[in-house]
Parts: structure tokens; sequence; C-alpha cells
């Protein structure tokens, strides 16, 4: 760890803890007040978290309450957004965005980012807590790669740290479960089996390295209207329940075989997204038929394309060509599995 991190460091005075609802730095009384006055520092934490594909997405029909059971392997993969939070006080909670797609993000307090900064402080009875949040984006909106949930994972992280919580890994994973179903996952990383609303989860083991060329797409999907039309074209036809992930995909993982990884690749949400925007089934064929590809699919709800690749150069290669195909916004090659959310750094300029 660096000699700037420094765990729950807060205006370089040392430790905070809270208990009952109340803050408390070391060497002070443990009835020491967290208020408007209280001197905070120029603190700054630093979180990184990934973006997520599903190796296969198995959709069952849509529950009485509105949800469709899920059964999903995701994965994830070296794509990153970066959240800093400052502190701030007398309770404000700010956004601001920066990247390519920064203006489809709202910063009125409605993007899930804030939304976390919030739960976290209602939970723990924080009320003049406050943090400037920055959101520097490479995960793509609305793009089936849990961009938003990425962001709310990276900010529960973010302002546990700044407010020195110090909070456990299952503490966090519960707050992470009421923002969203992917957001639990976005904390944990790695390549996980889920089912339920995918906040369900158990880790896998996974045996090497995988090579993932990422097609985004001109414009963002929504992922209610890819549902709607789920439903739309299955109807009753859809299953009850999800089906089982295949066994075959599980060994693959278990054995490193990315080979045979690549041909178990499955996503039933693919049809809808192709569907509402028809221009994805060229990139999927080109992908699909480039030499040195082991598989592709529709990255979630879409439009992401997501195609495996059995080497750096094959990987290299199928980028550059990717990025001149008509109706491909950018392309990337990014590595897998992947860490969740984790600080990369958190100092003051006081220390």
């Amino acid at each position: 760890m660096p000699p700037e991190v420094r765990k729950g460091a807060l205006g370089g005075r040392g430790r905070k803890k809270v208990r009952g609802g109340s803050a408390y730095r070391s060497g002070m009384s443990p009835e020491f007040p967290w208020n408007d006055l209280t001197p905070l520092g120029p603190n700054r934490v630093k979180v990184r978290v990934p973006a997520k594909i599903n190796l296969t997405l198995n959709v069952g029909q849509r529950a009485d309450d509105g949800y469709h059971p899920l059964l999903t392997v995701f994965q994830a993969v070296g794509l990153y957004d970066e959240i800093t939070a400052m502190p701030v006080l007398g309770g404000v909670i700010s956004v601001l965005v920066r990247g390519a797609q920064a203006h489809l993000v709202p910063t009125d307090g409605t993007d899930l980012g804030a939304q976390a900064a919030r739960l976290l402080r209602s939970r723990y009875g924080l009320p003049s807590y406050g943090a400037s949040i920055e959101i520097d984006k490479q995960i793509p909106v609305a793009g089936g790669m849990a961009g938003g949930s990425a962001d709310a994972a990276g900010t529960l992280v973010a302002c546990s740290e700044l407010w020195g919580l110090e909070l456990s890994p299952n503490e966090l994973q519960l707050l992470a479960a009421e923002l969203g179903s992917d957001v639990p996952f976005s904390l944990n990383g790695g390549t996980v089996i889920a089912h339920g609303r995918g906040t369900d989860m158990v880790p896998l083991m996974c045996r090497g390295t995988y090579y993932w060329a990422l097609a985004f797409a001109e414009t963002g999907l929504s992922t209610p209207a890819v549902f709607q039309r789920f439903d739309e074209l299955n109807g009753a036809a859809a299953p009850k329940r999800p089906a089982d992930v295949p066994h075959e995909l599980l060994a693959a993982l278990i054995a490193g075989d990315a080979k045979t990884l690549g041909k178990m690749l499955s996503n039933d949400l693919e049809p809808a997204a192709l569907d509402l925007c028809p221009a994805l089934a060229d990139t999927l064929a080109y992908g699909r038929s480039y030499p040195g590809v082991l598989g592709g699919l529709v990255s979630g709800s879409g439009p992401t394309c997501a195609f495996l690749v059995e080497n750096p150069r094959a990987l290299a290669d199928l980028v550059g060509e990717l990025r001149v195909l008509p109706r491909v916004r950018a392309a990337v090659g990014v590595t897998a599995p992947a860490r969740g959310a984790h600080l990369i750094s958190a100092h003051s300029s006081a220390a």
C-alpha cells in the first residue's frame, strides 16, 4: 500500500470511526460529533471500478413483481470508471462527470453515484456528511456493461473511506443490493454465477487470462426497453425459470479453456437487442468471423458487442478493425477477470 494511503484518513488527524451514528477520531472523546464546524482538510479518495460482461445470460418470464428471474455468469473486465470523492461541509453531495459520454449521465442527484452516497449517509445517521464526487467515465453509458452500477459501487467504497466508516464487505454488499441488481457484483469483480435479480452470487473458480474486444455502439439501449421487447418476442414461450448455466461453460472456466468458453457464450436478451438495434447484427457477424475470435455476443442488454479472442496479437488486430466499422463509436481491448471496486489512493495535502 502506498505511503499516502491511510485507512480511514480524514484531514490527517487519524482514523475516524462510527458508533451508534456519532463519529469520533482517535485521541478525541467518543462523543466528539461531526458537524458543520468540524475542519475536514483537503482530502481526496480515488476508487477504480470495472465494467462487466455476461458470459451467459438466461432469462425467465417476468414475475408478478415486474422482475425477470435471471441466471447469469458475470465477468469483470479491465475497463474502468474512476470515482474521486472529496469532503464537503454542510451535507452537500454533488456529482461531476467527465468522459466521452458525460452528457448522458444526469447530475441532478438522480444518478446512481449520488444515490449511493445518500444511502450510505442516511443509513449511518450522518446528515452533515457531504462529498464532491467526480466520475471519470470509460464504461459506456447504457451499454450493457453495468456502468451506472459500477459508479454506485465505486461511490460506496469511496465515501466509506472518505468518511472513515470502515464498513465490512458484507455491510457494503447489503447497501449495494438496495441500489440495483448489478451493484453487488461491481463491488466484488472477478467471475461469479448470479441468480434471482442478480444480487445472489457465488464466486467461480476461473483460471487463466481472457482477452476481450469490445465494440461500443453509437447509441445506447434502455435496459427496461430491451426486457420489454424480450417479453413481446417470447410471450408465454419464455421459460418460467431461466435455464441452467451449462456445465461445459463452468468446466471451461475452471480449466482456463478459452476455446470451449467461446463456444458456450449466450445471451437470451440478444434477439431483443438486435430487434431494437438491427445494426448490431453486422458488428456481431464481422467480429465472430474474424481470425482468432473464439466467440462473441451482445453484452447484457446491449448494445456493446464483446468478442473473446485467443491471444493479445489477435486482440489488437480486431480492435483496429472494429474501430472503423459503421455504427461503431469506439472499440477497446481488455483482459479479464478484473478486480472489483478498489481504492487506488487516499491522501490529504495537510498530512
